[in-house]
């Protein structure tokens, strides 16, 4: 699948700061120095019924921010990203709407790359979608089941499963109790009640083929895979069986990112799948919850076609920390707007106040869990001393912005 144009990446003078990010399986933050050379990044892509709401962008964002840390260390990153083109969700906005499934499915993906180029977001280095990796899925739910890791069940529907019991530890990814899981699994995918499954939260391999359902084939016959198995497929192929970071927001965490680490960790006998599990937190609006169901998504491309600013709209998202759970106002919007000009009068300057403390200071915030908080106070106080003609390095302006630019980026 073709991804976005990426922008260019330089590094900053210096060596940078090694980061620590917080594990959602161990609670702690911790060094998050790559363990397979190459840092192994896989984050989990849109469902294209609908693209890009800022939820999906203040994730890509957070992760982006990471790619650029390790890249200013001197790590190559190998980042895959997967788009999840052949799911229920898909094929509802497609009836709804009297569509192709197909067709929505391309171009709300082209919708996300041009937000995503917008947005300055690096792109991955491998962008896969699940119809084009049905192969590699295939493939690993024979290995599955030739390790009696999945099972079909009697009703004739066609349909495999995988059994939690097969997976040791499982539950150590998210730290939820069963009761818990049961709880998210209903309301994220799952089908607890399911008759003639061996446990409630037994989680779906392959469908099997339904009328007006597209299909693909298989050993056990015609049919579709279930979520969880496209992500762990696609990460295992491009990857390998092991990656320094699983990210995604803090609504995946179960069941999907808990499913697919369990399957590749019994596939692979490989624990753990990743070394960091990193959530971003969800976006609200107005103080409630922004869902597709309530119907107050916020859409970058809608924001773009207003006129905002894409450097306001992704320096609004990083305002607070990505593993909060924060809101999205008209006064986020404005504040963020009045920084960037801020920022741009102050590089604009034919000289400005010695870099050398800024800059130290937006590395050691963006290694301690990507605070970018910290790292855009650092920046504005630089600004406001600029701009009150404190200083005289001619060479300080084009640093800041190249800080800006390539550390945070934020494109001026």
């Amino acid at each position: 699948m073709e991804s976005w144009q990426s922008p260019s990446f330089r590094r900053l003078p210096r060596a940078g700061t090694s980061p620590r990010l917080y594990d959602t399986a161990r609670g702690v933050v911790s060094e998050a120095v790559p363990a397979f050379g190459a840092a192994r990044m896989y984050v989990c892509g849109i469902t294209p019924y609908d693209a890009t709401h800022l939820g999906h962008a203040a994730t890509m964002i957070t992760f982006d921010v990471l790619n650029r840390v390790w890249r200013d260390n001197g790590f190559d990153v190998n980042y895959v990203q997967n788009v999840t083109d052949i799911d229920d969700p898909l094929f509802e906005r497609a009836d709804r709407d009297g569509v192709d499934w197909a067709d929505l499915g391309r171009r709300e993906t082209a919708l996300f790359r041009e937000d995503m180029e917008a947005l300055s977001i690096l792109a991955p280095r491998s962008y896969i979608g699940a119809v084009e990796s049905m192969d590699e899925i295939v493939a690993l739910v024979e290995r599955l089941s030739d390790l009696g890791a999945a099972y079909r069940l009697e009703d004739g529907s066609g349909d495999h499963y995988f059994p939690v019991a097969a997976a040791p530890g499982f539950g150590g990814e998210s730290r939820y109790d069963r009761a818990t899981m049961l709880k998210f699994f209903a309301e994220r995918g799952g089908d607890p009640d399911r008759p003639g499954k061996r446990d409630a939260l037994d989680a779906l391999l392959w469908r099997g083929e339904r009328d007006g359902e597209p299909s693909w084939p298989s050993p056990w016959g015609p049919g579709r895979p279930g979520w969880h198995i496209e992500c762990a497929a696609i990460a295992m192929h491009y990857l390998g069986d092991q990656i320094d970071v699983q990210g995604g927001g803090n609504d995946l965490i179960f069941p999907h990112h808990e499913m697919s680490a369990a399957h590749v960790q019994v596939a692979t006998k490989q624990v753990p799948f990743a070394q960091h599990y990193v959530h971003a937190g969800m976006i609200g609006l107005n103080g409630e919850k922004m869902s597709k169901s309530d119907g107050n998504l916020v859409f970058v491309s809608h924001l773009r076609r207003e006129g905002v600013d894409p450097a306001a709209i992704r320096l609004g998202l990083m305002a607070d920390h990505y593993r909060s759970d924060r809101q999205w106002t008209d006064e986020v919007l404005r504040v963020a707007q009045r920084r960037v000009d801020v920022w741009r009068s102050a590089v604009a300057l034919p000289s400005g106040p010695d870099t050398d403390d800024m800059l130290e200071e937006v590395r050691e915030c963006l290694a301690n869990d990507l605070d970018t908080t910290g790292a855009l106070k650092a920046v504005d106080e630089w600004a406001a001393a600029a701009l009150a003609d404190t200083g005289d390095d001619a060479e300080a302006p084009m640093l800041v912005g190249n800080v800006i630019t390539q550390l945070l980026g934020v494109p001026l």
